[in-house]
Parts: structure tokens; C-alpha cells; sequence
């Protein structure tokens, strides 16, 4: 079950000594370019692993396929957002780091070099690394072996995942960094991303709150036009497709866990008429409504 309240920059990091996560996200019989991370960002990296199933993810408006097996490495600060490519079950670890991890090597010459252009984004890995270069295939199994402490937590697994990590990004840094210059300042994606946070958030936050598209592009100062442009190539989906997404997300939490009618649970998420709710449900879903309270 997708949680749209736990998206906006505060990403729960357990130990503040430690500050990496892992999120075991398991979204099962999914539809179709049915959302499976909500649009969202944060100050960390966040690298994913998918496990089973593919999905398409949008980093700061791009696009990237991923498929079971592959990795994709989200840099801190870029809006992500990521759906389904087929329908069925799709699994994904994401783990999530802060920079302020590698503290310790602040003073190591070597660690300035290579790893701390990337930590501190004057340089950016690829989002897929693997496919600029092949050899990076073989560094994942560092990944797979500090995903696998995170989840049993041994003892000490706090420095496993430490010394595994740092030794990821190195050699990242290490196949990545003579094609780079390490005094160019790695430009922003999607350099309106910004203008959008505040909006993103508002969404995410009260998806049910009746907002028109004028209004959307007045709260990022741009006209209709553009604004519908840029959303949409910044989440694959339009401002009202995006924003139906939402809405049918908590009914669908809603028709599973409370005895709310139906129609109450249209109104719940903005959809005055039943009809309308049943069909959009429907759409975003692919059953209706009644049939998802059975599931």
C-alpha cells in the first residue's frame, strides 16, 4: 500500500549516527502504469534495486526503464517518481543515503578526489550506470550485500553497510570520473524543479482539495500552457491525471480499512457524484469500486 503523507524530504533515517535506509517496497498486482512511488524528493541519494517486475521511473522530468535485476541511482534533491510498465506485481529495494554517512573521510585526500565531488553533487553518477559501462554490473553485489545486512541487522551491520557503500561509490567514482570534469558544477536536471515543490507537496499532502489547472500554474508562475507541458514531462502523467492518481490511491485505503460507504468514501476524495468515482476508480484501478473492498 502506497503512503502519500510519507513522501516530502522527511524520509525516516532510524539511526542519525548511521543515516542510510532500506525500504522493502512490495507493490502487488499492480495495473499498468499504475503509480508505484509517488512524486516526491529529499536531501539523500536513494538507490533502487528492482526485484521483480519492471517499472518507468521520471528523475527530474527524464525518463528510465527498469527492469528485475537492474539499478538506478537517484541523486539528492531531483524529483522521482515511478509507475508500473506491465501489469502484476512489481518489488523494488530502495535504499536510502545521506552524504553525511561518509563524515569520517572528510580529511582523506583520496575520498576528496573521487567520492566527495559526487557526495556533494558538483558531479553526478549515471542514473543507470550500467548502461555506460558494463563493468559497473559487477560492483552491485557490494549493493545486494549491504541491502541483505540492512534487512537482518547482525550485529555491527551498521559498518558493514558503511564500508560497503563507501566502497560502491568509489568505485563508481573511480569508472565515472575521468569522463568528468571534477570542477564542473553538475547542472539541475529540471531547473524549474524548485517552483514545483511547493505544489508537489501541497498535492501529495490534500490530494483532495479542489484545485484547477489555472490555479496549479499561478502557484509555480507560469501560464496554463506551459505548465501543463512541463508537469507532464516532469511525472509522465497530466496535472489532472496526477492528481485522480492521488485521490484513487486513499479510496482505495479506504475500501479496505474503514466501513465507509461508497459514496461517502467518493465525497471523501473530492468526487461528489458516484458515477463518476466508480468510473474513475475503475480507470486507475482496473475494477470497481465494490470489487475492490472484496480484494
Amino acid at each position: 500500500m502506497l503512503d502519500l503523507k510519507a513522501l516530502h524530504e522527511n524520509t525516516r533515517i532510524d539511526h542519525k549516527s548511521y543515516p542510510f535506509q532500506l525500504f522493502q517496497n512490495r507493490c502487488r498486482e499492480m495495473k499498468t502504469e499504475e503509480c508505484i512511488l509517488y512524486l516526491h524528493w529529499h536531501e539523500h541519494f536513494e538507490l533502487i534495486v528492482m526485484r521483480q517486475g519492471s517499472a518507468q521511473f521520471h528523475i527530474d522530468s527524464r525518463p528510465y526503464v527498469a527492469h528485475a535485476g537492474e539499478v538506478i541511482i537517484i541523486p539528492g534533491g531531483a524529483l522521482h517518481v515511478g509507475y508500473a510498465l506491465e501489469d502484476g506485481d512489481v518489488h523494488y529495494d530502495s535504499i536510502v543515503v545521506n552524504p553525511a554517512l561518509f563524515h569520517d573521510f572528510t580529511h582523506d585526500p583520496v575520498h576528496l578526489k573521487y567520492v566527495a565531488p559526487y557526495l556533494e553533487g558538483r558531479v553526478r553518477f549515471p542514473v543507470k550506470p550500467v548502461e555506460q559501462d558494463a563493468i559497473c554490473q559487477g560492483y552491485y553485489s557490494l549493493l545486494n550485500e549491504a541491502v541483505e545486512e540492512m534487512a537482518l541487522q547482525p550485529p555491527a551491520y551498521q559498518l558493514v553497510v558503511k564500508s560497503k557503500l563507501h566502497a560502491l561509490f568509489t568505485l563508481l567514482a573511480r569508472t565515472f570520473m575521468p569522463l568528468q570534469l571534477p570542477d564542473k558544477t553538475a547542472g539541475s536536471y529540471f531547473p524549474n524543479r524548485e517552483r514545483f515543490k511547493q505544489l508537489i507537496e501541497q498535492i501529495e499532502a490534500e490530494p483532495t482539495e479542489k484545485m484547477s489547472v489555472t490555479e496549479a500554474a499561478g502557484q509555480v508562475g507560469l501560464n496554463t500552457y506551459h505548465f501543463c507541458k512541463m508537469f507532464k514531462k516532469l511525472t509522465g502523467r497530466t496535472f489532472v491525471e496526477y492528481v485522480n492518481g492521488c485521490r484513487m490511491t486513499i479510496a482505495e485505503q479506504l475500501l479496505q480499512e474503514s466501513s465507509l460507504t461508497i459514496t461517502e468514501i467518493a465525497a471523501r476524495v473530492g468526487c461528489e457524484n458516484a458515477n463518476y468515482f466508480t468510473k474513475l476508480y475503475k480507470q486507475y484501478k482496473g475494477m470497481t469500486p465494490s470489487q475492490g473492498r472484496l480484494k
